[in-house]
């Protein structure tokens, strides 16, 4: 992936308790590396307990408290999977409405797995195309959108995988869609 080209995008890590650990670090790890400034962001205050596969993983700071949170100050979000993640983030009215503003305002989103779970409680989705984990199938179809089995779908402002062996190609497309959305932010600032 090319290094520094997304030199100064802030992107918002949007996670609770028993998020896919590595559905987090390695995008995360990604975007970090293209030169984006990652934060975690979440409705817990101080640490975040990840899920790896199985049984519990590690634990991460969080940077900046849901309750704080502005979505005007990030350019871009991440949402992990994990099932008990979403599951809790759909519930809490303040972590989807964070979300959605990120799919009103047309900023990039990209979530993997389970993390649809939240954009689908946004409303947001229909006409949408989105791959998720398959039991999210029916979800996914109820909320008016087309359920894709593919390891990277790019609708739009939107880039969603299916599960963490389809990581290398979410990173990819990730990288590629919020380059050309942070291009597109700087040809405007110098307007």
């Amino acid at each position: 992936m090319a290094s520094g080209n997304l030199d100064g995008l802030k992107v918002a890590i949007l996670v609770t308790d028993g998020f896919e650990q590595v559905e987090m670090t390695e995008p995360r790890k990604a975007l970090d590396q293209a030169g984006a400034k990652t934060s975690i962001v979440s409705p817990k205050d101080g640490r975040v307990r990840a899920w790896k596969f199985t049984e519990w993983g590690d634990e991460f700071p969080v940077d900046v408290p849901l309750a704080k949170a502005r979505p005007e100050e990030f350019d871009a979000i991440l949402l992990p999977g994990g099932v008990i993640n979403p599951d809790t983030l759909r519930m809490n009215e303040g972590a989807v409405l964070f979300a959605q503003a990120f799919l009103d305002g047309g900023k990039p989103v990209a979530t993997i797995c389970h993390g649809p779970w939240t954009l689908i409680e946004t409303g947001k989705v229909k006409g949408r195309r989105i791959a998720s984990w398959p039991s999210l199938q029916t979800d996914v179809e109820n909320a008016g959108a087309e359920w894709v089995d593919q390891e990277a779908v790019v609708d739009g402002n939107l880039v969603s995988s299916r599960k963490p062996d389809d990581i290398p190609a979410f990173n990819r497309e990730m990288i590629g869609l919020f380059g050309r959305a942070h291009a597109g932010q700087a040809g405007q600032r110098t307007r």
